[in-house]
């Protein structure tokens, strides 16, 4: 079943158990795949549809690092729930350690990039791990390596 469908069916189900929470991330993230949708024209591939869902879980982190620096817990509280709910979704992250080996094995495949080079080399290994590793987390492990 494809993502999108999946999405549809666990909304049709949030629907009738009358879970409110869970039915408005879920129509959330219909709606951006839908918009997505509407400005190619044609349906999307399942990659984009992840990139989509994966743009949300990132809006979801940021605005819970916010609230949490301006002490509004109570919605913050509401964002990881949401989280929680789009996570669902995502293919199971790697951990630092996960991402640490496939750098270092990426670095040993390609060579090590010079410092000006960091952010297409980051982007690179980006394309490999799209979706399974949180990019700020590649950068900062990438950072440490080419620094090493």
């Amino acid at each position: 079943m494809s993502l999108f469908k999946k999405i549809e069916s666990d909304l049709q189900d949030s629907l009738k158990s009358g879970n409110e929470l869970r039915l408005s991330v879920l129509r959330m993230l219909k709606s951006d795949i839908m918009y997505e949708k509407n400005k190619t024209g044609k349906d999307l591939p399942e990659d984009k549809i992840l990139e989509t869902v994966s743009r949300a879980a990132k809006r979801r982190k940021e605005s819970i690092t916010e609230f949490d620096k301006a002490g509004r817990t109570d919605l913050s509280d509401k964002e990881k729930k949401e989280l929680l709910i789009i996570e669902e979704y995502l293919p199971k992250q790697m951990t630092e350690t996960e991402i640490s080996a496939f750098v270092e094995d990426f670095i040993s495949k390609n060579g090590k990039p010079q410092s000006s080079e960091t952010g297409r080399f980051i982007g690179m290994i980006m394309k490999d791990l799209k979706g399974r590793a949180d990019g700020s987390l590649v950068k900062e492990i990438v950072s440490k390596k080419i620094s090493n």
